[in-house]
């Protein structure tokens, strides 16, 4: 399919193609969804979920390439059953529980996060990886493309100390991109909000 075709199509024209759960493959730790169509969906019509791979800003259309899910997203959906997972090396559907587990063995804060992660997207937000903010997620009220995100989100470990030190720190950062800087309690789903002040 040529490029022009490609960027004429339609997720409207393209809905009745869209499976009721949308199949990715779990490969070395990460979770891909190779057809495009289904990651496209996924992004744009689904509420941003996945980052196609190679395309760094994707606009709100069809793309021609696969996305990656991250492991919280993909805990995410399965437990919303809008995907299935496939382990390539076991040829098996992995449940959530597996894939939680994956998860918690292999990221550091993973069950803080989902609790947080989970939690905004209920609220009808969107959280994204906050990892060149220096957070943990950067969140959105209608998506990226459409807004620049409103808040950047660290999530407190359940063990964690926070000290004025980082507070500052991280408030200057957050003021830096013209963002509020929000401490997440996953213990009580609670956000503390921070804004600073010139003198």
């Amino acid at each position: 399919m040529s490029k022009e075709i490609d960027d004429q199509i339609s997720l409207e024209d393209m809905s009745e193609e869209i499976p009721e759960k949308i199949p990715a493959k779990f490969i070395n730790s990460r979770v891909i969804i190779f057809n495009p169509l289904y990651a496209s969906y996924l992004y744009v019509k689904k509420g941003f979920y996945g980052s196609p791979l190679g395309i760094n800003k994707p606009r709100l259309e069809y793309f021609s390439k696969p996305s990656e899910l991250s492991l919280i997203e993909a805990c995410y959906l399965l437990e919303k059953n809008e995907i299935t997972i496939l382990d390539v090396k076991s040829n098996q559907l992995i449940s959530r529980e597996e894939l939680y587990e994956i998860g918690k063995n292999s990221h550091h804060k993973f069950e803080e996060k989902y609790v947080i992660y989970k939690d905004l997207r209920e609220k009808g937000y969107i959280p994204r990886p906050g990892l060149k903010f220096g957070a943990d997620f950067v969140v959105y009220k209608k998506g990226p493309g459409l807004e620049h995100s409103p808040f950047i989100v660290h999530v407190l470990p359940h063990d964690s100390k926070i000290t004025a030190i980082d507070m500052v720190r991280a408030g200057r950062l957050a003021t830096s991109v013209r963002k509020k800087f929000v401490i997440a309690n996953p213990l009580t789903n609670s956000y503390y909000f921070f804004e600073w002040f010139k003198p």
